[in-house]
């Protein structure tokens, strides 16, 4: 399946390393999921995404790109895929104003389901869908979701409407297409709907059946004597739920920052003050 990585910072911030140099960078992982990647980070407010259908680990345009992001808000995406075909246009992150979105998993007997789960889409939305994915369908999905509770040019959604928006879209494509499969291994043969969504402000990540691990603080921060922005929070468990960063990954990365799994369905998240949200 694909490999995700989200990365939300109070601090404008290089994801170099997490990309490419880490023990189980996204590009390392590239030689298992080779059938494209995508980087979106946000600049003056507005989500920038650079898309491949290319393997990453072989992609030069990769590490360039992954050198020269800085930014509060990163979202990557390592495809193999299991529905659509090997183009540009079923690359992930897929975005859609400032709502950026990416997928690891896989909806069951999706060809099934398709014309079913496109018409749940409204109208004003499903003409944007330019791929063969299921992913881009969940995406729209979700978008209509939330049109229904807010306008979605907005960049300072209220956390728990996205989260609601998000268990909506799960409830509707499992009660379609069955429940979330509860371990890996079963390809595209099962129900996986691992997400991270953003906005720039808010990111919210599920965990559908596919590992994804999170941390938001560090061993030592190596930056503890210059960061302007260092607190409590950085360097142990956060008592009062702010925090400075959110770092999700599908795998583990080395370094300081201290990891946890996400059990299958649970649902963390910061708001756009990056108040911890569990």
């Amino acid at each position: 399946m694909c490999r995700l990585f989200g990365f939300r910072s109070v601090l404008q911030s290089q994801v170099h390393s997490s990309l490419v140099h880490a023990e189980n960078a996204l590009q390392g992982q590239s030689e298992k999921h080779p059938d494209g990647w995508g980087v979106a980070y946000y600049q003056a407010g507005a989500p920038h995404v650079i898309k491949s259908k290319e393997s990453a680990l072989d992609d030069h345009l990769f590490k360039r790109v992954s050198g020269i992001v800085s930014s509060q808000t990163v979202v990557a995406h390592i495809r193999k895929a299991t529905q659509g075909h090997h183009t540009i246009l079923n690359a992930h992150p897929f975005q859609f104003g400032p709502w950026i979105f990416a997928h690891n998993g896989n909806i069951k007997d999706f060809d099934k389901h398709r014309a079913t789960l496109l018409n749940l889409v409204t109208p004003n939305l499903r003409r944007f869908i330019l791929g063969d994915t299921d992913s881009e369908i969940i995406f729209y999905l979700l978008l209509t979701n939330l049109s229904n509770k807010v306008d979605l040019s907005q960049t300072n959604t209220d956390f728990h409407l996205i989260k609601s928006s998000l268990v909506e879209t799960i409830n509707q494509i499992t009660s379609i297409s069955g429940e979330i499969y509860h371990e890996e291994g079963k390809g595209a043969v099962e129900n996986y709907l691992t997400i991270i969504l953003t906005n720039g402000n808010s990111m919210i990540a599920h965990q559908g059946g596919q590992r994804l691990h999170w941390s938001t603080w560090k061993t030592l921060c190596p930056e503890r004597d210059t960061c302007p922005s260092l607190s409590s929070s950085c360097e142990k468990p956060t008592v009062d739920g702010k925090v400075n960063h959110l770092i999700f990954s599908s795998e583990p990365l080395q370094g300081e920052n201290i990891w946890n799994e996400m059990s299958v369905g649970e649902i963390i998240g910061v708001d756009g003050n990056m108040m911890l949200q569990r």
